[in-house]
């Protein structure tokens, strides 16, 4: 009799080890732990981070955690900090099978833990890819199309699990335990589309990543819960917040194909489902050399889903907005030739010149025969010609990924204001050799900002 899915999953990320881990599947999770620090080196950027760490601090006042690019706080505080930080400034990773942001839940706890008990990096590597790994798979299992029928958010949903998984496996929770914290974690998703459109769509995030650590911490004192929460029949995730799910796509080849590698990281700062119509919309310039002088219309093409969400931001407000709205992505690289975080600062996002661009040259509309990923763009211009560019495979998707040396790079243009050039260079390299770090303390040390910095930032 196959094993039920919750315990299935539970014993995998208790008992996984990194010789289980193929050599690919092990690199792409340094890419994406590098990433990710450098999505939460420029969340200090985001409108609302203040808030969330007025937030953190009120949680308690112990200093034994580390803010990426900050200072201390305590486990529950930091966790929950560089969880918004990471996904602050929209540029994170998504798992696009689940529309889920999975590096703002299973990062912070990971690496609070594992600094906490001076893991070795070889162990933080083992515990990122078991909270990868579990929360892809849950939420393959959760089927994702049946469930976003119902109006739930992933992150907040299935994001506690992947949480979970990894601060069970560096605190050494047995498969039985690891089952329970599962259990414990299930008993706090939450999250749903009507926040779509605000910053709690971001909370989502950062509070699944405090709910698995919880469950696991909660776990290791021997709390009892249901093991059974996927498939339990009166209240189980896939029974209730889906249609019954599919259960047996959370398993199939669990630990020979790696869902890990469907992790699509960003480029750019801008919502995941855009990320096709900025990659066009680059080749549109690079490639025909078009400049905003000469366009007198940009037509965008997505799927329905995709223009619903986004394509409701013409008149867009606020750099929330901005970072949702196609209509001022498109605007933005016409003009610009660029789309980094200075495009979505109050000087330039409320330039009246572009915003009126945005509004009134710009034109989003839905083609039943694109997918979730796919995007068209065409430029008509001044002298009655049409450029169109296609997108199937958006920059940072498995299909089209980034280079190791990309993602070093956004690293380092965003780290530069809070962090000295030497730590980042050394932070680089212990990621890339993480096997080899003795202590996860050190990658800790070196994230945190140097006192120059941090009085520059303060100031």
């Amino acid at each position: 009799m196959a094993i039920e899915a919750t315990q299935a999953l539970a014993r995998f990320a208790a008992t996984l080890t990194y010789d289980q881990i193929p050599e690919r599947a092990r690199e792409y999770c340094k890419d994406v732990l590098l990433d990710t620090l450098a999505c939460a080196v420029a969340g200090h950027l985001g409108e609302e981070t203040r808030q969330v760490s007025a937030l953190a601090s009120a949680l308690a006042q112990s200093q034994e955690s580390s803010i990426i690019g900050g200072e201390r706080s305590s486990l529950a505080g930091a966790t929950l900090l560089n969880g918004y930080l990471v996904t602050a400034v929209t540029m994170c990773d998504v798992h696009r099978p689940t529309l889920t942001h999975v590096t703002p839940e299973v990062v912070p706890p990971a690496l609070a833990i594992a600094e906490r008990d001076s893991a070795s990096g070889r162990d933080l590597l083992v515990a990122l890819a078991a909270g990868f790994e579990t929360l892809t798979r849950v939420g393959l299992g959760w089927d994702y199309p049946e469930a976003r029928k119902r109006g739930w958010h992933g992150p907040g949903v299935i994001g506690p699990f992947g949480s979970a998984a990894a601060a069970g496996r560096l605190i050494g929770l047995d498969a039985d335990t690891m089952a329970t914290a599962f259990g414990l974690a299930g008993s706090q998703a939450a999250g749903t589309f009507a926040a779509w459109g605000t910053p709690t769509v971001k909370f989502h995030q950062c509070r699944g990543a405090l709910s698995g650590l919880m469950a696991a911490l909660l776990a290791q004192q021997k709390f009892v819960a249901t093991r059974e929460f996927l498939t339990a029949r009166d209240g189980g995730l896939y029974n209730t917040y889906s249609n019954g799910g599919r259960p047996d796509a959370a398993t199939a080849d669990l630990g020979k194909r790696w869902e890990l590698e469907r992790i699509a990281l960003r480029l750019w700062p801008s919502a995941t489902t855009i990320q096709a119509v900025i990659t066009a919309m680059f080749d549109l310039v690079e490639k025909h050399r078009v400049a905003a002088v000469q366009v007198k219309k940009v037509r965008v093409s997505l799927d329905k889903a995709a223009v619903d969400m986004h394509g409701i931001f013409p008149r867009y407000k606020g750099k929330f907005e901005a970072l949702l709205s196609i209509h001022y992505a498109a605007a933005a690289i016409l003009h610009d030739r660029a789309l980094t975080l200075a495009q979505f600062e109050p000087a330039r996002y409320n330039d009246p010149k572009l915003a009126r661009f945005a509004a009134e040259q710009v034109e989003v509309k839905a083609d039943s025969a694109l997918n979730g990923i796919q995007a068209i763009v065409e430029a008509e211009t001044t002298d009655g010609k049409t450029l169109a560019v296609r997108c199937d495979h958006p920059r940072g998707s498995p299909e089209n990924p980034l280079t190791r040396a990309q993602i070093e790079e956004k690293f380092r243009v965003y780290g530069e204001a809070l962090l000295p050039q030497a730590q980042i260079e050394e932070a680089i390299s212990s990621v890339t050799r993480l096997e080899d770090l003795k202590s996860a303390r050190r990658l800790m040390d070196l994230l945190r900002a140097g006192d120059e910095k941090r009085a520059r930032k303060s100031a």
